[in-house]
């Protein structure tokens, strides 16, 4: 037996002010992370804006329990392999050096784990630099570990900021509250120092904070999945500063990590193999849904950004573009397409 209510006409009216009222204020904040993992038409508007998120001590278990619930979903709208080659020695240092110069260890030569002044910066070009020679394309990078000082050559088109573990107040949150900062300077008119004067086109932040947590506190324990769920929390507020500004159609993001669950990005593991590691792609021109089947190396990571962003580099390097993860052809961006 089925009841029936019925409301007169105001009551229908009141009820539906009140359904909008609500449903303003709890789309903001999914929206940000599905305007950026929206699938892209063919007919949008190139990328011009591209994030790199670098994590530590993740794998595709660390997903489990809902506990990183922002990243899910990116994954879900966007293509993803859970067995990308890392390189060796497997530490934070020289992994990261790699991941940003496009080359493996033995080229690049950075095998140590901590920074040393009187080893200078390296002298391999980096992504950096490839996105300033081939398009003008600026850089701000926000790092937490102090080790990376190393590979943090000043040049007029990047910015640096760091906020390692040296300092105890330093947390995922404080590195989102600099990203805040950094973006509110930035869109000021009156730049953020060094040649950028504007929103960066690509976007670097280092989030180690599960990585720390799971090797001192144990990968099973309570607190290294508090920890992950910290670092999906800055994952999303980092969206959402890029939905607040208008970017997230024209923005497309990586996520890959230094070690994977279960590995101490500060040890090198006692076997021989090489490690695998997450890489994953999602936002503007990126296939939803997909599983990447050819070879990856996080090494790809810096000639696939330029890729997205319309970039050829024409230099010997051993990153190469993922190209299956993309939904069309290349195109090349306009000559002189800085565009913000």
């Amino acid at each position: 037996m089925h009841s029936s209510v019925r409301f007169d006409r105001g009551w229908s009216i009141r009820i539906l002010a009140v359904a909008l009222f609500i449903f303003n204020l709890v789309l903001p904040r999914d929206e940000a992370v599905a305007a950026v993992s929206e699938p892209a038409s063919a007919s949008m508007a190139s990328t011009e804006h591209v994030i790199l998120f670098v994590l530590e001590g993740f794998g595709q278990n660390s997903l489990k329990g809902g506990t990183m619930p922002t990243l899910s979903r990116l994954i879900k709208e966007g293509s993803v392999t859970w067995s990308a080659t890392a390189v060796k020695p497997a530490l934070r240092l020289p992994t990261m050096a790699s991941l940003i110069t496009g080359m493996p260890v033995e080229k690049h030569g950075i095998t140590w784990n901590t920074f040393e002044f009187s080893r200078g910066y390296p002298r391999a070009p980096s992504l950096f630099d490839y996105l300033d020679l081939s398009g003008g394309r600026d850089s701000a990078i926000f790092l937490m570990d102090e080790s990376l000082y190393q590979l943090a050559r000043p040049e007029p088109y990047t910015d640096y900021q760091m906020c390692g573990p040296l300092k105890p107040e330093c947390s995922p949150d404080r590195i989102v509250s600099y990203i805040r900062q950094y973006f509110k300077k930035a869109t000021s008119g009156h730049g953020y120092g060094h040649a950028i004067l504007a929103l960066p086109h690509f976007l670097v932040v280092h989030l180690p904070e599960a990585g720390r947590v799971g090797a001192a506190k144990g990968w099973t324990s309570r607190e290294y999945r508090d920890a992950l769920r910290s670092v999906d929390k800055a994952i999303h507020s980092v969206l959402d500063t890029y939905y607040e500004h208008g970017l997230t159609k024209r923005t497309t993001l990586f996520v890959t990590s230094l070690s994977a669950e279960g590995r101490d990005a500060n040890q090198e593991p006692a076997d021989a193999t090489v490690p695998m590691v997450p890489w994953i792609a999602s936002g503007a021109g990126i296939k939803p849904g997909h599983a990447i089947h050819q070879p990856v190396s996080i090494l790809d990571t810096g000639a696939t950004v330029m890729r997205t962003l319309g970039l050829q580099t024409h230099t010997e390097w051993e990153s190469h573009a993922v190209e299956e993860i993309f939904q069309t052809t290349f195109v090349a961006a306009p000559q002189g397409s800085g565009l913000q």
